[in-house]
């Protein structure tokens, strides 16, 4: 069996990312780490759960899976969660700050401001001494 070469993509993700940090407001660690005790500000970690329980989170983030976000975004989703309809300013972070640049400008274009996100992401967060505490799984609602 030969292989083929893979086709040229008509944007790459370097683009994609390039473009999406012409629209969107990009925070530096610094300047993420001034606003993290503010309540007017959410942090908001987009890495998978693994990500979290292998390096981490930033105290007090809360977490959204990158699929799920324009569906936890979206009032009128099935899927809406109400932290979204707080008003405050949400600071989007994944692993290295691509994820988080890209959805960052989606959810802007949707309509959800202001937002933000972490240049270099959490792996600049923590090289630059950001806290860090240990994930902790959200517990099972009580009730039925």
């Amino acid at each position: 069996m030969t292989q083929t070469a893979p086709r040229p993509m008509k944007k790459g993700i370097r683009q994609l990312v390039t473009e999406a940090e012409a629209e969107i407001e990009t925070l530096t660690v610094e300047q993420a780490r001034a606003l993290a005790a503010d309540p007017r500000v959410t942090f908001v970690d987009l890495r998978d759960v693994r990500e979290l329980e292998r390096e981490g989170a930033i105290p007090g983030a809360f977490h959204a899976p990158r699929g799920m976000l324009e569906f936890w975004v979206d009032p009128e989703s099935p899927y809406f969660k109400p932290v979204f309809a707080t008003g405050n300013k949400f600071v989007f972070f994944c692993a290295g700050g691509l994820r988080s640049a890209l959805a960052t400008q989606q959810v802007q274009r949707m309509g959800l401001e202001p937002v933000a996100h972490i240049a270099g992401g959490f792996g600049a967060w923590k090289k630059a001494g950001g806290p860090v505490q240990p994930y902790e799984k959200p517990k099972p609602a009580k009730g039925g």
